[in-house]
């Protein structure tokens, strides 16, 4: 009997020790390698398959080609200067339209949060609007505002506001009441109140919202570049390398669209949420 719980004592030792060699071994990566390597490890696995497909000969190669094939071209355009001056033109756009996008829908959402005839007057006509694809309203601005840039812009603002007012109105309705009440009870004004309490209980949804906002601007920009005549922008590049099938330049216009969105998540947003909701506590 002492023997077997010598063997049961002998056993859970060894049990901890090896637990404590796997939590030093996993101490001695350091954390950022280990983040850098969660976020790389998915392209790893994307880019080999593509790498398989592409040297398979299940395309065409002028239709499929090779990371290497693409990544020739993005250096190419990038050293002559072309693609820099593509994405700066749809950044300028985008940006323009997703600021009057985030200013107006993020306005109306609260707003619609705080009075009940804001959101009586709004909400009907947002939830007529929203369902429809951004591309459907395409003509419309066309005719309206015109070829080029002012069409282009508007038409993201537009498209792109629904989310954020969604969002945004969503946030103030889930602000706790006994928050507010506490608030009150405390002698908090409107002022101090929505600065102190709405604000940051709907911060997180507004945030969402943004994010949503700026998929949506993004789709719709690079789509609306493809009809809205205008000279530059990564839309108007992706499309007329289809007509001469060079499949390598829209690859490389695709790969800066993506560069720019994970710039402007890793950059922007994340660092919004860390400087706000995440020190405030509302998110870990």
């Amino acid at each position: 009997m002492q023997d077997l719980v010598e063997r049961r004592q002998l056993s859970h030792v060894a049990v901890a020790a090896g637990e404590q060699r796997s939590a030093a071994g996993r101490a001695h990566v350091p954390l950022p390698w280990r983040r850098a390597w969660q976020n790389i490890f998915p392209f790893i696995v994307v880019g080999g398959i593509w790498e398989i497909v592409a040297h398979l000969g299940l395309f065409p190669r002028r239709l499929f080609p090779p990371l290497e094939a693409v990544a020739r071209a993005f250096i190419r355009l990038t050293l002559s200067g072309v693609l820099p001056h593509h994405a700066l033109d749809t950044l300028l756009r985008l940006s323009a339209g997703f600021a009057l996008a985030a200013i107006v829908g993020v306005t109306i959402g609260i707003l619609m949060g705080r009075s009940r005839r804001a959101e009586d007057i709004f909400l009907p006509v947002i939830s007529i609007g929203a369902p429809i694809p951004g591309l459907a309203y395409t003509p419309l601005f066309l005719l309206w505002f015109g070829l080029g840039n002012v069409a282009s812009v508007l038409l993201v603002a537009f498209v792109s506001a629904f989310p954020i007012i969604y969002n945004s109105w969503t946030g103030v309705k889930a602000v706790k009441d006994i928050w507010v009440r506490s608030a009150h009870a405390m002698g908090a004004d409107d002022r101090r109140l929505f600065r102190h309490v709405i604000l940051p209980g709907a911060l997180p949804y507004i945030l969402t919202g943004l994010r949503l906002g700026l998929a949506q601007a993004w789709r719709i920009l690079v789509a609306v570049e493809m009809l809205a005549a205008v000279p530059w922008g990564l839309g108007w590049l992706i499309f007329g390398a289809r007509e001469f099938l060079d499949t390598d330049v829209m690859l490389a216009g695709i790969a800066v669209i993506a560069l720019i969105g994970l710039g402007l998540e890793k950059l922007v947003f994340e660092r919004l949420e860390q400087f706000t909701v995440v020190r405030w506590g509302m998110m870990t």
